[in-house]
């Protein structure tokens, strides 16, 4: 029988992250040099870059150290969804994407900013771990990305793209705007957590380098 394969999910600040399984890395959502503030440039490894939309918070795949891309463990599944409440007229599509190595099944959902319809929510039904924004203005608020894992069920929830007294557009909502909803908030003392199939049920604040107490 096949060993079970795992995940190491790593918070590059804001909405980028790096997945990596068997060897294999991928970067989720690069932000451009300078874009966001307070966070230090991005340099990172990856194997294969995806990206949510072209927003330059989201897509410098300049700033990724591309590596071979043969390989891949994951299968790769995109829901096209919108950046705003206004069918994309404000800000244009929005895409999720799911991973899944067999083992471990996880979704980013980008800058999401609207509703999702019942088909939509059922393939993102019962993940393994959860990438969701939380900040308003920009994609879904901390009430509302509240609401939809309550609906999807995941097992780990990781909040992203919000502000903290040292990052972050100064438009967002917090991250204790979503936590203080929560029950069973564990907050990291680094950037990343590996993830298995006996990861308990939480929401994971992962914390980046020099961040210090939120």
């Amino acid at each position: 029988m096949e060993a079970e394969k795992t995940m190491k999910i790593t918070w590059l600040g804001h909405s980028c992250f790096q997945v990596e399984s068997d060897g294999y890395a991928v970067v989720f959502d690069p932000y451009e040099d300078g874009y966001v503030p307070g966070l230090r440039p991005l340099r990172v490894k990856g194997n294969l870059v995806l990206c949510s939309h072209n927003h330059g918070d989201h897509n410098a795949v300049q700033t990724v150290d591309l590596l071979p891309a043969e390989g891949c463990p994951f299968t790769v599944k995109e829901i096209p969804t919108f950046h705003d409440d206004q069918g994309g007229t404000l800000r244009g599509e929005n895409r999720i994407h799911i991973l899944d190595n067999g083992s471990l099944r996880i979704a980013h959902l980008g800058d999401l900013g609207c509703d999702l319809d019942p088909e939509q929510e059922k393939a993102l039904l019962d993940l393994d771990a959860v990438m969701i924004p939380v900040g308003g203005f920009y994609t879904i608020d901390a009430v509302q990305a509240k609401h939809l894992v309550d609906r999807i069920r995941p097992r780990v929830v990781i909040p992203m793209h919000y502000r903290s007294e040292r990052f972050g557009f100064d438009v967002l909502g917090t991250l204790e705007d979503f936590t203080e909803q929560c029950e069973l908030v564990a907050e990291y003392p680094g950037d990343s957590l590996e993830l298995t199939k006996e990861t308990r049920s939480h929401i994971a604040v992962l914390k980046l380098p020099d961040e210090g107490s939120r």
